[in-house]
């Protein structure tokens, strides 16, 4: 696929405001002792008494693991494991929640004395998942139990098959189960039917961490304390955009203070070379920096060079993977820079006003396809499926909007399918390319059933609105108790109305963002929008702002500001 030019600069979709209610009496009295903007924050997420708040702002509260269904017999059969010296093998994805999730799983147990490896698939030579080449590679090399970590609950024939070499398999995931669960010794997702797990939501990484504490548990093991694990759990929470609420809240907030620790070698190379500081790592940095590091050895080669950092403990051999796992970054960068123009091309060659987005070609990495996907939910705030087409089949990653359940779509279809699987926001299947015209027509027609009727804009949501004046250090101060933010915790967001914009420039790389300074007339505040530059010319002198409050620091100064998520010109 040929690298195309670079596009103009495009206007982001015009969104939509949507402000939260003020806050009951009865609850701002009940959460007095608090700052009044963060009274609000607290009643918008459902905290509306003094104990729900204290709790919340504790960090969410955990469950014992015994509580899953599965626990005990997966449990069971790796001390059976452990005892004899069976060979035991960690079965992973390739993304990084699978390899957090792989990396602990082989921590744990070689803590526990098992004799234990790790195997992650290649995403392009093997796909997604257990598969039965794999499987019986592992059984000729010795192995008697594979423990699958983010992958496996869909794999049924792969399941069979593995009880029909003798191969043994506990199934630890926390995708969608289907209506009926795999065969295997022991199924651990707090999804299946019947489960009474009260978190439903942890990551891949998070499953397999509550695996670890129960079989460390078992064997009053000290050799590793389950605490030091936690930064795993952190990272692959994070990435894989599970709601940062709940057991998920408070393993991330336990990583992140493990992090800070600096007691993982290869994290901490990957944190250098990403030029951050370990002591200020926070969730945000996971999300749009570290993940997408750690994802990019997957996305365009092994990701068992992702696996292997973070198990490095030799400083050199550390830094080498580290900045072998940045400049594959990079390369990925400018793959799916190159794959997204693409992809607009071919999926918007029907018009514009199609609910679903698809585009399919043969040339298509299938590494990035996901992020591609993404980029066009981004654009065009429509549910997108990019896909690469091969010689028999067509392997297609599938991104969407609130409004559209894209694996309950994909279960219409499973008729038309050979595999699949996903979240509400986010899937994957793999489909005969006879059977794609019929798919694709067949979703669109679900697409159209769906959301024909609605207006499709992005909603950005904020807490209150805010003069300039009640911003300021103790606010923000109080503003960290809500970390870690992210998905389903999201950062807190404002709006200001009528602000002068009493200066303002384009700055970054092709002038794509926007610096500038408001006030209302008594507080100056500096302003950042990212990828906001095209207003630069035509800013009207008063404007409305949506926001994150945050402290900036550069150069050694620090300093309060405004980042910009949007901005209109001011109605008043």
């Amino acid at each position: 696929m040929q690298k195309t030019n670079s596009p103009p600069t495009r206007e982001p979709l015009k969104k939509r405001w949507s402000i939260a209610a003020k806050i009951s009496p009865e609850a701002d009295q009940n959460l007095e002792n608090y700052h009044p903007v963060l009274r609000q924050i607290l009643f918008n997420r459902g905290y509306a008494t003094t104990e729900s708040a204290e709790e919340f702002l504790r960090g969410g509260d955990t469950a014992p693991a015994d509580q899953m269904l599965g626990i005990d017999a997966a449990v069971d059969r790796l001390i059976h494991a452990i005892n004899t010296q069976e060979q035991v093998v960690v079965f992973g994805d390739y993304d990084t929640d699978g390899v957090t999730g792989t990396a602990l799983m082989v921590q744990a147990l070689r803590a526990a004395g098992a004799q234990v490896q790790a195997y992650i698939p290649n995403r392009f030579t093997e796909g997604y998942g257990l598969n039965n080449n794999a499987l019986e590679m592992l059984k000729e090399g010795g192995a008697a139990l594979v423990v699958t970590v983010d992958c496996g609950i869909r794999a049924f024939n792969e399941a069979e098959h593995a009880s029909q070499i003798g191969l043994d398999l506990i199934i630890s995931d926390h995708h969608t189960t289907g209506s009926e669960l795999p065969p295997a010794v022991a199924v651990i997702n707090p999804k299946q039917p019947g489960d009474p797990y009260p978190h439903k939501n942890l990551a891949g990484v998070g499953t397999a961490y509550k695996l670890a504490c129960a079989l460390l548990e078992k064997l009053s093991s000290n050799a590793v304390d389950p605490h030091a694990l936690t930064d795993l759990v952190a990272l692959g929470t994070v990435a894989d955009l599970v709601p940062l609420v709940g057991e998920n809240r408070q393993l991330v907030r336990q990583g992140l203070a493990q992090i800070w620790r600096k007691q993982r070698q290869g994290l901490l190379s990957l944190i250098s070379v990403a030029r951050l500081k370990p002591e200020k790592v926070r969730a945000r940095d996971i999300g749009f920096i570290l993940g997408p590091r750690l994802n990019a050895a997957g996305r365009l080669g092994s990701a068992m060079q992702a696996y292997d950092l973070l198990t490095a403990e030799d400083v050199f051999e550390a830094g080498r993977l580290a900045q072998a796992l940045d400049n594959t970054n990079r390369e990925r960068q400018e793959v799916t820079g190159t794959m997204v123009e693409t992809s607009e091309e071919l999926a918007l060659k029907e018009g514009r006003d199609q609910p679903l987005l698809y585009a399919a070609h043969p040339d298509f990495n299938l590494g990035v396809v996901g992020l591609a996907a993404s980029r066009l939910v981004e654009r065009f705030y429509r549910p997108s499926i990019i896909a690469h087409q091969g010689e028999q089949v067509t392997r297609a990653s599938c991104r969407s909007i609130p409004e559209f359940h894209i694996t309950d779509a994909l279960d219409e279809c499973a008729d038309l399918l050979e595999h699949h699987g996903g979240h509400a926001a986010a899937a994957g299947f793999t489909v005969r390319n006879e059977n794609a015209g019929a798919l694709v027509e067949q979703l669109n027609a679900i697409a159209e059933r769906q959301l024909g009727d609605k207006d499709l804009q992005p909603v950005l949501n904020a807490e209150a609105e805010v003069p300039l004046k009640d911003l300021g250090a103790h606010l923000l101060e109080q503003l960290d108790w809500l970390e870690p933010t992210g998905y389903g915790n999201p950062e807190a967001l404002f709006v200001s109305r009528d602000l002068k914009v009493s200066q303002s420039r384009a700055v970054g790389q092709e002038s794509s963002h926007l610096k500038l300074s408001v006030t209302d007339g008594w507080v100056t505040y500096d302003a950042i929008a990212f990828r906001q530059g095209h207003w630069h010319e035509k800013l009207p002198p008063r404007i409305d702002l949506l926001y994150s409050f945050e402290l900036n620091e550069f150069n050694g100064r620090r300093t309060l500001q405004l980042n910009v998520k949007d901005l209109h010109p001011s109605r008043a």
